[in-house]
């Protein structure tokens, strides 16, 4: 097998699973030097091993625990060439009825925690001239209710990318951001699990909007956007479409296509998300401080990355 990241050193966040734990297994297999961070040890361990590589467990939303990842992976390698900040988490609920600690964190994960992931690498990535992934989402460019702190912090996440690619380009370093849609992971299949609404909407919903894409594609796409440096990087492609059409996906004509089905799955995907009793997913790291007894629904006692 060809190897196209041949001792090149590539950083990934929330690599314990999921889009990043499969982006890892294939950059490894190119050749590249892997250094794995996240929220799980074990499962971060046990994937170093299989990998031969290094790994840190890191809430990047701790930048002393982000700054102790990277100086960790410099001293194993001398040195980082591409870093995949994919670190992510979904909240369930609306604005209205969902548990605001659930909401806010999720804003924090995954924009704050990009910026200071970005922050933590970039020195190296300009002694490098090399590359940074972020992973935005379709849903920086295509709303859907149910999912707004996830929607706001999508969106700012690939404005960030967009100005911090400006800021960087004298020194030679390349900044792209991946748009994927629906990827089968724990994230989206966890949702689909705790609110049947969410599966009925993306079964109505019009491909690539509806659809869902293996993680090993997606990692696919991931991996080639970091050997090629890409700007933009789309999973599945056909969601160029969508970012190119976006003016008329948040049109007032979309919006009361979507408002007429959401009179009745709204309600109902409120009151399965008080049933819960959770602000995310089943599939987490614990994150925050446990409690016995949850203080109401939504309660976030847990949390998760991608």
């Amino acid at each position: 097998m060809q190897q196209h990241l041949s001792g090149k050193v590539v950083l990934i966040t929330g690599a314990a699973r999921g889009i990043g734990e499969h982006t890892a297994r294939l950059a490894a297999a190119r050749g590249a030097k892997v250094v794995l961070v996240g929220l799980e040890p074990e499962r971060l361990t046990a994937l170093a091993a299989e990998l031969d590589a290094v790994s840190f467990a890191c809430d990047v939303t701790d930048q002393a625990g982000l700054a102790a990842a990277v100086e960790g992976a410099v001293a194993a390698h001398g040195r980082i060439d591409a870093v995949v900040a994919n670190a992510g988490v979904a909240s369930r609920g609306t604005v209205a009825t969902g548990d605001v600690e659930a909401l806010v964190r999720t804003v924090e994960v995954n924009l704050i925690g990009v910026m200071r992931t970005a922050a933590a690498v970039m020195p190296h990535l300009i002694a490098a001239r090399g590359y940074l992934l972020i992973v935005a989402s379709a849903a920086s460019f295509a709303a859907l209710p149910g999912m707004a702190p996830y929607c706001a912090s999508k969106a700012g996440v690939e404005h960030f990318g967009n100005a911090l690619r400006l800021e960087v380009a004298h020194h030679g370093v390349r900044v792209g951001t991946a748009h994927p849609s629906w990827i089968d992971t724990d994230l989206v299949r966890d949702a689909q699990d705790d609110m049947p609404t969410f599966r009925e909407t993306l079964r109505k919903l019009p491909p690539p909007l509806g659809s869902t894409t293996s993680v090993e594609r997606c990692a696919e796409a991931f991996v080639a956007a970091v050997e090629r440096r890409r700007r933009k990087v789309f999973v599945p492609r056909s969601v160029a479409a969508v970012y190119w059409l976006r003016t008329f996906v948040n049109s007032r004509l979309s919006e009361r296509m979507i408002e007429r089905q959401a009179r009745t799955s709204v309600p109902a995907m409120e009151e399965q998300v008080r049933s819960l009793r959770r602000g995310f997913g089943a599939h987490t790291a614990t994150g925050l401080p446990a409690t016995a007894e949850p203080p109401g629904p939504g309660f976030i006692a847990d949390r998760y990355t991608r």
